[in-house]
C-alpha cells in the first residue's frame, strides 16, 4: 500500500542552528516518518511521510523550524510511494 510522502527543502539560515534534531523531536511528536539531511548547498532536505493531518503539522512547523533558524523557503513536492519508513531519522 502506498502512502503520502513529500520531498521538501528548506532554505535560508537552517544548518548549524538545530535544524535536523529539531526536526527529528518533531516528526516524533507528530508520528511522521522519513529523514532530514543537510545538503551541500545549505539548505536541509526531507523526505515525510504519514496521513495528511501529520504531514500538514510538521510542514506548518518547517515554515518556522527552531528557535535559531531563519527559515525563507520551503519547496514541496508530494508523491505516493511504495517505500515505507518506518521511523524518522538523521541520515
Amino acid at each position: 500500500m502506498s502512502q503520502e510522502t513529500v520531498d521538501v527543502r528548506v532554505r535560508g539560515k537552517v544548518q548549524g542552528v538545530g535544524f535536523r534534531a529539531a526536526a527529528v523531536r518533531h516528526a516524533h511528536l507528530y508520528g511522521v516518518h522519513g529523514w532530514v539531511s543537510n545538503a551541500a548547498d545549505g539548505s536541509v532536505e526531507l523526505v515525510l511521510q504519514g496521513d495528511a493531518d501529520q504531514l500538514d503539522r510538521m510542514i506548518s512547523w518547517l515554515h518556522r523550524g527552531p528557535d535559531l533558524a531563519v527559515v525563507e523557503q520551503v519547496e514541496l513536492h508530494r508523491s505516493y510511494s511504495e517505500k515505507q519508513y518506518g521511523r524518522f531519522d538523521i541520515r
